[in-house]
């Protein structure tokens, strides 16, 4: 088994597979490495391939200390990847807790970052137009409940619950051995890792609304991904999609939460032309022309 050791001296697990231009795929709260088995039985015939676990999830270390997690770690464990095998520049993979991570690493590495995927991100994001913010408490509460909920009842039984969310139930029904997979795999995980991981990064990371600025300044190449049955995070598609210039678009039909599982073929498919439009110096910033000014 092979690990690396982030600057606080947790050890990751990871695996690389194949060769050529390095993709790092990050992966969402209810996943570990092994979600992205899809992609890197694809792209792994052309790329360096590199999934890992996130602290908390084994095999990589589940650090009893709460304040061990948070959206910060998340990036700059992506750069302790990249620096421990020596890789310099990669194409960056996120969903959903990864995709959070993924932007966060193109705010905050922009250098490190060959191109940017940003899938299922915008959980718990409110707009800061809303004069009513519970929905931002509600979402606070819910991570403490489940999280809370975890610790007392274990994965077995809060897991199952959380992969029939309504954001969920679009996988179960187009592929249910697919999900069963996704289902073991999540029940299987840590209590204590997933709770802390809830609290300390799910919990505590800041309203993409309120990194507006920061978020307008990424130039790197970036593809945003939802599924168009995943409602608290299509809206926040739009508002990257219309903040970061250099960025498209792709809302997949009939589709929830866990995008990659639920259609590997067009994602694979979407990602293999974004990488293509990158290497033939095609996916350029909008053309101002398409700009609508608002008055």
């Amino acid at each position: 088994m092979s690990f690396i050791k982030t600057d606080d001296n947790i050890k990751l697990f990871y695996q690389s597979t194949g060769q050529g231009d390095p993709i790092i795929f990050v992966h969402e709260f209810a996943g570990d490495y092994r979600s992205w088995e899809p992609q890197v039985n694809y792209f792994s015939r052309y790329n360096q391939c590199i999934t890992y676990s996130a602290r908390g999830y084994h095999p990589s270390d589940i650090p009893k200390d709460e304040a061990s997690y948070s959206q910060e770690r998340a990036w700059k464990d992506i750069i302790s990847i990249m620096d421990n095998l020596e890789i310099d520049k990669a194409h960056i993979v996120g969903l959903s807790m990864g995709g959070f991570a993924s932007l966060h690493f193109g705010i905050n590495a922009p250098e490190r970052a060959k191109s940017i995927v940003i899938a299922g991100c915008g959980y718990g994001a409110i707009p800061i137009d809303k004069t009513n913010y519970n929905e931002e408490a509600n979402f606070s509460s819910v991570s403490l409940d489940t999280a809370q909920n975890i610790l007392k009842k274990g994965m077995a039984k809060v897991g199952a619950e959380y992969a029939l969310g309504p954001s969920r139930v679009q996988f179960q029904k187009k592929d249910p051995k697919g999900w069963q997979l996704f289902n073991d795999l999540l029940i299987s995980h840590d209590s204590l890792g997933s709770a802390n991981t809830l609290l300390g990064v799910q919990n505590k990371r800041p309203n993409l609304y309120k990194l507006e600025k920061e978020i307008s300044n990424i130039k790197t190449p970036t593809l945003i991904i939802n599924g168009d049955e995943d409602d608290m995070c299509l809206e926040v598609g739009l508002f990257l999609k219309r903040t970061i210039k250099n960025s498209g678009l792709l809302i997949v039909p009939k589709t929830g939460h866990t995008i990659n599982l639920e259609e590997p073929s067009l994602f694979n498919n979407h990602l293999s032309d974004f990488y293509m439009a990158i290497n033939s110096n095609s996916w350029n910033e909008r053309d101002k022309r398409a700009v609508i000014i608002k008055v």
